[in-house]
């Protein structure tokens, strides 16, 4: 008992003790503007203020976010270098060669936030809810053209998930980038595509394109109502996660210290508010859920990889 307590005494300082005594890069692997880079920036903001250090964002765009990716893995893991990035970098982990390995590389620190996916036709498409839209893709086979933002993508991922836990056969169509298959869903040029709120806002609340459903549980109470595809009887469900990654090797009392920063910071309103305009909610969980939730997520898009042929570019 005595050397017990004792143990405990000498842990106490140590915990006590840690800090970052140097500003913080937290890297995006993604250029300005885009979900990483929204969901990051007000966390940089909030982190800044409990940590003592300014936290200062950097983009380090290129190959599907590897290079950002690798650079982080190559840092140092003392809490000064962080990487916030989303379900793509799983995707990417399937099938993309890179410079490092996304499970045994990196650090899982927390997740941040969550987003379901939208199922959205074109106005002309006659179903009108995930019933329908399975009776027709069932009845003729090959027929209906779905979008992604590449080969690869994450969207490409959700989208033959949803077609092998339904049994149908679609017709992919690559884009780079989604706004591009955006617009031609919006042109009726596709009927099909599986993407996020913040990627398609305007056509949605616009009604240029019909929403059949959500794809997980977790819109924000300003989207649009819609069924979520579970509850229509189909054993499917994705959703697009946020999360921190640092590199392997942060010291446990570092990671408590980051851990405790995020949740404080993600429970402020304002962060909500922001991320409610990319259809997403703040989702703290800790680093072992996020590093389970990852390795849940690469397991599965590579056997959706294998199934369906997916490979990239």
């Amino acid at each position: 008992m005595k050397r017990r307590a004792t143990l405990a005494l000498l842990a106490l300082p140590a915990l006590a003790r840690a800090q970052l005594t140097r500003p913080v890069r937290l890297v995006v692997p993604f250029p300005p503007g885009g979900s990483n880079d929204v969901i990051a920036r007000p966390l940089a903001e909030k982190l800044a203020a409990r940590l003592g250090q300014p936290v200062v964002v950097e983009n380090r765009p290129g190959a599907g976010g590897s290079i950002g990716a690798g650079q982080v893995a190559q840092s140092a893991p003392d809490g000064t270098t962080l990487m916030v990035t989303s379900s793509s970098f799983a995707a990417s982990a399937v099938v993309q060669r890179t410079p490092y390995d996304a499970q045994t590389s990196f650090e899982a620190v927390a997740l941040l936030a969550r987003s379901p996916f939208l199922v959205l036709t074109t106005l002309d498409f006659p179903a009108r809810d995930i019933a329908s839209l399975l009776a027709i893709a069932r009845a003729r086979p090959g027929s209906i053209d779905f979008g992604s933002s590449g080969p690869g993508g994450i969207n490409h991922f959700v989208t033959e998930y949803f077609a092998l836990q339904a049994g149908l056969r679609l017709n992919h169509v690559p884009y780079r980038g989604m706004p591009p298959a955006v617009t031609d869903l919006v042109a009726g040029h596709i009927q099909l595509l599986i993407t996020t709120m913040a990627s398609a806002s305007g056509p949605i609340r616009d009604g240029r394109v019909r929403l059949l459903a959500y794809t997980a549980p977790g819109a924000p109470a300003s989207n649009p109502a819609a069924p979520i595809v579970r509850a229509t009887g189909l054993d499917y469900e994705a959703s697009i996660w946020w999360g921190l990654l640092a590199p392997r090797g942060l010291p446990p009392a570092i990671s408590a210290l980051l851990q405790a920063a995020i949740r404080d910071a993600l429970s402020e309103p304002d962060i909500a508010r922001v991320y409610e305009a990319e259809g997403a909610r703040p989702s703290f969980a800790s680093g072992a859920e996020f590093q389970a939730e990852l390795a849940r997520d690469i397991t599965r898009f590579r056997d959706v990889a294998t199934r369906a042929n997916i490979r990239a570019e």
